[in-house]
């Protein structure tokens, strides 16, 4: 697809990179995002990333709409050649799946859902062909998830998991969004997997709930400081963990003791479509090291 183009309002131009979500599409948006915000142009106000796309916010008091697109297109050609290497992090969320809380509120939403005699879990096992609840979960925690962007509300990450196209999870949304999501539900919606910040409306299906705050406006929490964890670009490995652990879990984050497994790497887009999975191998050891 060619990179499109188009004015939002008088303040506003977005720029859509891709319409299919893939990381080529995100590692060619950040590089423009990244280049639009180090050229310090006067008139834009804000840089909003997406997960194939981009908004730049604008006054048009300081530089026309028009000028600003043309300068916006610049800086293309070059993005389309930059280097897809970033220095990130990789972060380990525990999570406890098949959980009793966002059961009951799955059971609670059963109307809005595809399958309704089924569980979120037992109906995206079946759909994506595997044979029961843990192998599928074993799936879903099986490979490391790359946050491509942040937002919807307040620090909440979307993540896309980092395996072969044809071993991508698809799971519909909700037939109608439910009124209600526990804090901090593991969801999954299209392609995409999501972690809720807060409680509220949603219609990701709902597969498990971490005891790991990743939204702190107080700013209280010692790796919290910045109000949110997550930033783009960064990955998240998914510890399954049973409800002992999650209940310690629980105990040590009340107590202002629980300090998340985090450590520094390095994720290079071309490493990783030449081995998906010994790239993957090689970014868990980072944090077993």
């Amino acid at each position: 697809m060619k990179t499109r183009y188009s004015f939002g309002g008088d303040e506003h131009i977005f720029v859509e990179v891709d319409e299919e979500m893939s990381l080529e599409a995100f590692f060619k948006s950040l590089s423009m995002t990244t280049a639009i915000r180090e050229a310090g142009i006067d008139g834009i106000t804000e840089i909003c990333p997406a997960n194939a796309s981009f908004q730049v916010k604008f006054d048009p008091d300081v530089i026309a709409p028009d000028a600003l697109m043309e300068r916006l297109k610049g800086f293309e050609a070059a993005a389309e050649n930059a280097e897809k290497t970033i220095d990130t992090r990789i972060i380990e969320m525990p999570v406890f799946y098949n959980d009793p809380w966002t059961h009951e509120t799955l059971m609670r939403f059963r109307e809005r859902h595809q399958d309704p005699k089924s569980t979120d879990l037992e109906y995206a096992a079946r759909i994506n062909g595997y044979a029961s609840v843990e192998s599928f979960i074993e799936a879903h925690s099986g490979a490391p998830w790359f946050v491509s962007m942040v937002g919807f509300v307040a620090g909440l990450p979307f993540t896309y998991q980092l395996v072969e196209r044809s071993r991508q999870i698809q799971v519909p949304k909700y037939l109608r969004p439910r009124t209600d999501t526990p804090r901090l539900t593991v969801g999954y919606g299209g392609c995409f997997g999501c972690v809720y910040s807060v409680r509220g409306a949603g219609g990701y299906q709902m597969f498990g709930i971490t005891p790991m705050p990743i939204y702190d406006p107080k700013g209280e929490r010692s790796y919290l400081k910045d109000l949110f964890l997550f930033r783009p670009g960064d990955i998240i490995r998914f510890k399954p963990i049973d409800r002992e652990t999650y209940d310690a879990t629980l105990k040590e984050v009340e107590a202002g003791r629980y300090q998340p497994k985090i450590a520094s790497v390095q994720f290079s887009l071309d490493a990783f479509n030449a081995d998906p999975e010994g790239n993957n191998a090689k970014l868990l050891e980072a944090l077993d090291g």
